[in-house]
């Protein structure tokens, strides 16, 4: 088994590998096919991930020069709080190399980010059927009970 992934911020040159973990993210969550992310959010995401004057933000585990997982996170304003909050919007790791903490690595590097901002803290929602990744949220994190609505304008 290779050794640990190295966390690290995700570089121009990484496109080519994130892109298909971004698609099988997207995939997992029913946006594939015809009901696929317009290339636009795509391609203005991944730009946003290289602007430093951006608040989103994007990390990556890398294996062996592959990269096997990403997260995506961003910081805003709370009304209930004094300082920023951190707001974990996507985390994937690749099929095959799940189990092995690939994903927890990522989220403690998420909290890392946040702490060294001064985010008083991190949050992130899923789907109630994802009860693998459920599995590892109850693990890591306190789950508060809150119930996510949307509305598209």
């Amino acid at each position: 088994m290779p050794d640990d992934p190295s966390i690290r911020s995700i570089r121009p040159a990484d496109y080519p590998q994130w892109r298909p973990l971004w698609d099988g993210y997207n995939a997992f969550y029913g946006r594939e096919g015809s009901t696929a992310l317009p290339e636009e959010i795509t391609r203005v995401t991944w730009s946003r991930f290289l602007d430093p004057n951006e608040s989103v933000h994007a990390l990556v585990a890398v294996e062996e020069d592959a990269i096997v997982g990403l997260v995506h996170f961003l910081f805003h304003r709370s009304t209930t709080r004094l300082h920023d909050v951190c707001y974990l919007q996507d985390l994937f790791v690749l099929p095959g190399r799940r189990g092995r903490r690939i994903g927890e690595r990522l989220i403690e590097a998420v909290c890392a980010a946040a702490r060294a901002t001064g985010s008083s803290r991190v949050y992130w929602q899923t789907q109630v059927g994802n009860a693998a990744g459920r599995r590892l949220y109850d693990r890591v994190a306190h789950h508060g009970g809150f119930i996510v609505y949307s509305r598209e304008l």
